[in-house]
């Protein structure tokens, strides 16, 4: 079971001012504990998660304590933004995120893509005989007028909200989480049953079953998407021995996914995290600068 929780818009918003309050802590300790904590901020989402978590066993090598916010995605823009949190490993672009970028871009420094290869979009099982958004109306029966979502603030649910415009979808979104999303795919995949859902890869759940995209003619979604690092203005130069980790922290939809399959089958994120980093020393020392 995960250790985090989605934290609430006011709580998440206290505790990222207490992060503010926690740094300044820091700076009565002495300089040295200032350099040696880092605050990093995260969606609740398994991607993020994975991400969170090997990088705080890998600053953790470096001699850094790193903390890890949980929060909403809007909320970890604004964290960034707003100088309250370090560094972002989350930014899904240019389209999923992209309103969020649009908001804090000019409050924020982009460090680099750090994944490529992403993809969000609605999912439908392989058995399902449709393949494109267009033709969802046709079949609205056989999946009940429903698009099965995840959380409201989610980049994903605003382009959902999107597409139902643009094509004239006569569906219901219906919000929820990560996981009531993924327990009403297995629920329909176990009865053969048709069922569409807000979806974005990597993903263990492409690993765990026969998935497909819906065709997207209106681009709505985007096509190719990526992974971007942001920090908070000044943290350069603030810690510029941290932010050289960030500058170098990249790799692959399937290192991603072999975390989210082993959190699946029962690993916290931190055990998960943990089975990755020691089975690639390599690349944990490409990005501690070692290699």
């Amino acid at each position: 079971m995960k250790t985090f929780l989605i934290i609430g818009c006011c709580i998440a918003a206290s505790l990222l001012v207490a992060g503010c309050t926690d740094q300044g802590a820091a700076v009565q300790g002495g300089e040295d504990a200032v350099q040696k904590k880092v605050v990093l901020v995260s969606t609740p989402y398994d991607t993020e998660l994975s991400s969170a978590n090997v990088l705080k066993l890998v600053y953790e090598q470096a001699g850094y304590d790193l903390e890890i916010k949980i929060v909403d995605v809007g909320l970890a823009f604004q964290a960034v933004a707003g100088g309250s949190v370090d560094c972002f490993v989350g930014a899904w672009l240019p389209t999923c995120h992209g309103n969020y970028l649009a908001s804090y871009e000019d409050q924020m420094e982009f460090v680099r893509v750090n994944m490529q290869g992403t993809r969000c979009g609605l999912v439908v099982p392989g058995y399902v005989d449709i393949n494109s958004i267009e033709e969802l109306n046709a079949v609205k029966d056989q999946f009940d007028g429903e698009i099965i979502g995840i959380e409201p603030g989610a980049g994903i649910m605003k382009g959902s909200e999107d597409a139902i415009e643009t094509y004239g979808l006569e569906y219901d979104l219906l919000t929820g989480s990560e996981a009531s999303m993924v327990a009403s795919l297995k629920s329909a995949i176990d009865d053969d049953e048709w069922v569409v859902v807000t979806g974005w890869s990597p993903h263990w759940k492409f690993v765990r079953w026969d998935l497909k995209y819906l065709d997207d003619p209106e681009n709505i979604y985007g096509g190719e998407e990526y992974i971007s690092t942001y920090t908070r203005q000044g943290f350069k130069e603030d810690m510029p021995e941290a932010y050289a980790i960030l500058e170098r922290f990249s790799w692959d939809a399937s290192d991603m996914e072999s975390i989210m399959l082993d959190m699946e089958e029962g690993m916290s994120e931190e055990e998960a995290a943990a089975v990755w980093v020691d089975a690639h020393p390599e690349k944990v020392a490409e990005w501690l600068g070692e290699a």
